[in-house]
């Protein structure tokens, strides 16, 4: 197994703090987001991970020479949505963790064992607001996703933590290219490949608890993740 951990964003939602630091490499307790994915991931024996970036990229030497990681480098990072990043890393898409690099990681609910399908690692979060709802069957298999959904109602969400199996992974990436290589992907991200084509892999939902990860998108997450950290 491997991890692929994507980090090209500019976290402009984040300024002034991203204004000369990736938001990956925002620290929360001491420690930046993306290095205490490592650090789970290294826990649980993963040694080959790839990191994606574009913005700032030279911030990322320092943890690529610290851990030995694999850098691939987006320099079209403010032209696309992610699609284009892994476009750039499909080689590496399959038996593999892939991780938002923006989000922090609470418990490390990363199995340590190969799972036997494809997984989303969901959280059941509440006030929802433009967040991708995973619709799942008795069997836990995922079988549609709703996009940009709102409403109070606790949902299972696309928490930005997934596995994904050597035969799922492969698929995806020859989609991606697809796309790519078409020029039909300006507007995508590369998850809408993963939901365009949900009837042709096998993609379970693995429920983990509401405050295992929290995505860092703007400085009011940031601050409701220090609150909540505080009071756990």
């Amino acid at each position: 197994m491997r991890a692929i951990l994507v980090a090209a964003g500019m976290g402009t939602r984040l300024r002034p703090l991203t204004n000369t630091t990736p938001k990956s490499l925002i620290e929360v307790n001491g420690v930046s987001l993306l290095e205490r994915q490592i650090i789970n991931l290294r826990e649980i024996g993963i040694e080959e991970i790839i990191v994606l970036t574009g913005y700032l990229d030279e911030k990322f030497d320092d943890l690529v020479e610290k851990y030995n990681l694999i850098k691939v480098y987006n320099d079209k990072f403010d032209v696309y949505n992610n699609i284009y990043t892994m476009y750039l890393a499909r080689e590496y898409l399959h038996d593999v963790f892939v991780i938002d690099a923006d989000n922090y990681i609470n418990r490390n609910f990363l199995p340590k064992s190969r799972p036997e399908h494809s997984e989303y690692y969901s959280a059941c979060k509440e006030s929802i607001t433009g967040e991708w709802i995973l619709r799942h069957d008795e069997n836990n298999r995922v079988f549609k996703v709703d996009i940009g959904a709102e409403g109070d109602k606790p949902s299972y969400i696309m928490s930005g933590a997934s596995y994904w199996s050597e035969k799922d992974g492969k698929f995806i990436a020859e989609k991606i290219a697809k796309k790519v290589e078409k020029e039909e992907f300006e507007n995508l991200y590369w998850d809408d490949i993963v939901v365009e084509n949900l009837d042709n892999l096998d993609v379970r939902i693995n429920k983990i608890n509401s405050d295992d990860i929290f995505e860092i998108d703007s400085l009011k997450d940031l601050e409701y993740l220090k609150k909540k950290l505080k009071a756990i």
